[in-house]
């Protein structure tokens, strides 16, 4: 008995023991607190996540208690990278945490977080993303880092980004380049609506994750346009649910609402958002005209005065899915969907003058136009991955289809002659837009993953329907009567099939992008009138091959430098807009129409860009050169006939044009509190043409913005910008005013509410101007708008962290 009682205590001792050793193993702990690197706040709710090495994914995550404090337990022996981050502060990393036996409890004491708006971020590896990041092909602007960003819409944005230029109807381009492309994740935007502003002037900021201005967009791209401007939406948030909600409101009416969530676990992320806008515009103009009877060696006066008032408001609604399927297989689902309507008054006085600045008649025009515009997008991208070789293959199919209906009444009447026949005139246009778009790409990695090859093929189908109904009332019978001259039907059909390979090559210090595109272009469109006794004009353009190859070489040394060089060759498509002959004789001295014989115009285009950048400062200038033929511009032409001037406004393939241009792009941090930057673009334009002598012209062009941003005591944040461009075209000169905007940001409840004032031209009402001459006449018009507001916005961050439990335990 006694042996056996000593061998029973001996087992005993020896589970005993073994399970205190596993215990142990599974023991090991990570704590620490999280602060607020100005005011040493405690931070709750900071979402704690530990990965084990080489992991992408968490191992364990956990959220910090009132206090800031947290603690990952259960953790095995061995290496582990702790990550912290929380909204509206930038993400800490803290890498080579290791557990061992004898030093299982890791305490990490005190860890800061500093504001998104410093410079920092995975503070113990690399810099954060700053507001604007450089590369020899594209300039990427992070959103999230500009509170101006904050409760507002994509075109406030781009209003700030380098080389972006908006105008007074919210269209974006790039500066330098004749023709730009808007691309929401990839996927060309001006397939989605019939007007591009109207998309970006709600899509809110808060959505967004960045904006790329590609110069030399990639092989993957259309070879539309010399310049593309892709807008890419955030795909979700951290683990758990996530989101945020928004109201702006300003002293001239507008008003902006929105809110975006997300919910995200182990394999799928739920994303959704919501956004109204409703914007009130006011503008007044003045334009006036010489025109030269060289006939008659004399010359008369048109000078003429107009204001508006526009009433618009607009929803957004956006889905989405991520599902990882497999860990190698992966399927994005998102859809879209915009409305929008509007209305606008207007006045107008013509005044015509005679050789001696007689006035010898006036006619009053008022106008009431109203509208209303339906856009739906849905895309489903499916990726699958291989699982050692690397290679993935990507299935993309787009649909989109979107209407716009508008109603236009003019009544016209002359003040002088009393005697003046009047006129009544309603004209209804409904446009029509359907596309579809599907795509195989492939990618491989090959030489140890520094090298990859692409390859893909794409096909586009876009058909265009606008229908325009114009009737005008006869005063004799007191009824509307079409007409038959003006009344017609536009149908218009693009199919577009592409093939492109591409290399890519990044080294330690080099990199390099090399590929060529092909793409064939079918086009047909007709022109019908609406009675039934008129045959319709029938075009079909011949069907054309277009090669588009392109090349960025950047090469990094010292640490501090950077060498880019890029050379591509671009498309300009004439398009329904262009290509449509359907006249519009709202104003019968001022007609304007498309030109259904236009050619495309290629781009032959190369930058070489230079970087120097130290602890406190960057500087990017970059020197660009662009050769096109068969430029497309609208042209203005008067006719002038015994005393009466009327212009007739189209597109034609003016010519050529080669632009010289010079980028200097810079940025001073004189510490973490503090960052500037400045975008200076000029550009040298050459116009020749044989189409018109007066088109031989030269002109430079000028866009410059200064930017600063601040951080301030008691967790407030200021910035400004300021932006001033003026353009040369191939008859003239547009020249902007200076435009300004500024805010100021203080957060609340812990960091979850935001509060922003905002004023936008604060030193006056933005003014633009137009120089514009031809053979026979010389046309100055200026216009005005209400952009001087102030606005104020709070937004609401929320989260609800979903804990990842540890593993089980091994039985």
């Amino acid at each position: 008995m006694k042996n056996y009682a000593i061998f029973i205590f001996s087992l005993l001792l020896l589970n005993a023991t073994a399970l205190q050793a596993h215990t142990v193993a599974d023991k090991g702990s990570i704590t620490g607190k999280v602060i607020e690197e100005v005011g040493a706040l405690p931070i709750p709710s900071a979402v704690v996540a530990v990965y084990e090495a080489n992991s992408e994914r968490p191992f364990q995550t956990t959220a910090t208690d009132e206090n800031g404090v947290f603690k990952l337990n259960a953790l095995k022996y061995g290496t582990y990278k702790v990550k912290i981050s929380f909204v509206g502060f930038a993400s800490l990393s803290i890498n080579e945490v290791i557990l061992t036996e004898k030093d299982f409890e890791r305490n990490l004491g005190t860890l800061k977080l500093g504001s998104d708006q410093n410079n920092l971020s995975e503070v113990t590896i690399t810099a954060e993303k700053p507001v604007i990041e450089f590369a020899a092909d594209k300039i990427t602007y992070n959103v999230d880092k500009s509170i101006l960003a904050e409760g507002s819409t994509a075109t406030d944005i781009l209003k700030n980004v380098p080389m972006v230029q908006v105008d007074i109807d919210g269209n974006a381009t790039i500066s330098g380049k004749r023709s730009t492309r808007i691309f929401i994740d990839g996927k060309p935007s001006d397939y989605m609506t019939s007007n591009i502003a109207d998309l970006l002037n709600v899509l809110p900021s808060d959505a967004i994750e960045k904006i790329e201005v590609m110069t030399n967009p990639p092989a993957r791209y259309s070879g539309d346009g010399e310049g593309v401007i892709n807008i890419v939406m955030k795909k979700g948030f951290s683990i758990g649910f996530n989101g945020n909600a928004g109201v702006t409101a300003g002293l001239q009416g507008n008003t902006n609402m929105n809110t975006n969530a997300s919910y995200r676990s182990k394999n799928y992320a739920l994303t959704g958002g919501a956004a109204y806008r409703s914007n009130i515009g006011k503008s007044t103009s003045h334009s006036y005209r010489e025109n030269f009877d060289l006939v008659k060696d004399t010359t008369f006066y048109y000078d003429n005065y107009a204001s508006n008032r526009s009433n618009s408001n607009g929803g957004n609604f956006r889905a989405g899915l991520d599902w990882d399927i497999t860990p190698q297989q992966n399927l994005r689902i998102n859809s879209n969907f915009n409305n929008n309507s509007s209305s606008s008054r207007a006045g107008t006085d013509f005044n015509f003058l005679n050789e001696d600045f007689v006035l010898k008649r006036v006619r009053n025009q008022i106008s009431a136009t109203d509208g209303s515009s339906h856009n739906f997008v849905f895309n489903a991208d499916y990726s699958i991955k291989g699982s050692e070789s690397g290679d993935k293959l990507s299935i993309g199919l787009t649909y989109n289809t979107n209407n716009n209906d508008n109603l236009r009444i003019l009544d016209q009447k002359y003040s002088l002659p009393v005697t003046g026949k009047p006129s009544l005139r309603e004209n209804t246009n409904g446009t029509g837009n359907d596309g579809l778009t599907f795509n195989i790409d492939y990618d491989r990695p090959v030489f140890k993953k520094r090298d990859q090859l692409e390859a893909g093929i794409m096909y586009n189908y876009r058909r265009n329907n606008n229908d325009q109904l114009v009737r005008d009332f006869d005063f004799s019978t007191q009824e509307y009567v079409i007409s038959e001259r003006l009344s017609n039907e536009f149908l218009y059909n693009e199919r577009i099939f592409a093939g492109y390979t591409a290399y890519n090559y990044r080294g330690k210090s080099i990199g390099v992008k090399a590929g060529i595109r092909a793409e064939l272009t079918d086009v047909d469109f007709d022109l019908s009138s609406r009675s039934t006794s008129s045959a319709a004009n029938t075009y079909n353009v011949k069907p054309y091959l277009s090669l588009f190859p392109n090349i960025s070489f950047n090469h990094f040394f010292k640490k501090r430098y950077n060498i880019g060089a890029t050379y591509s060759v671009r498309i300009n498509r004439p398009r329904e807009i262009a290509l449509n002959p359907q006249i519009n004789d709202n104003d019968t001295l001022n007609i304007s129409y498309g030109n259904p014989d236009l050619l495309p115009a290629y781009t032959h285009q190369m930058d070489i860009s230079f970087g120097a950048f130290g602890e406190k400062w960057s500087f990017t200038p970059r020197l660009s050169y662009s050769t096109s033929s068969g430029v497309i511009e609208r042209y203005r032409a008067v006719t002038v006939t015994d005393g009466v001037a009327k212009s007739e406004t189209t597109y034609y393939n003016v010519g050529t044009n080669d632009i010289f241009g010079l980028i200097l792009i810079g940025n001073y941090r004189p510490n973490k509190k503090l960052s500037t930057n400045a975008n200076l673009t000029l550009t040298q334009s050459n116009y020749t043409s044989s189409l018109n002598s007066a088109l031989n012209r030269k002109g430079l062009s000028i866009r410059s913005a200064v930017g600063l941003s601040m951080q301030l005591p008691l967790k407030t944040a200021f910035e400004a910008n300021i932006n001033y461009a003026n353009n040369v075209n191939a008859q003239g000169r547009a020249k902007g005013s200076v435009t300004s905007s500024m805010a100021a940001r203080k957060v609340f409840l812990k960091n979850r509410l935001n509060a922003r004032i905002s004023v936008s031209d604060p030193f006056g009402r933005r003014n633009n101007t137009l120089f514009s001459e031809g053979v026979n006449f010389r046309l100055q018009s200026y216009s005005t708008s209400n952009t001087s507001n102030v606005t104020l916005s709070l937004s609401y961050r929320f989260t609800k962290i979903k804990k990842v439990p540890p593993p089980p335990k091994p039985d």
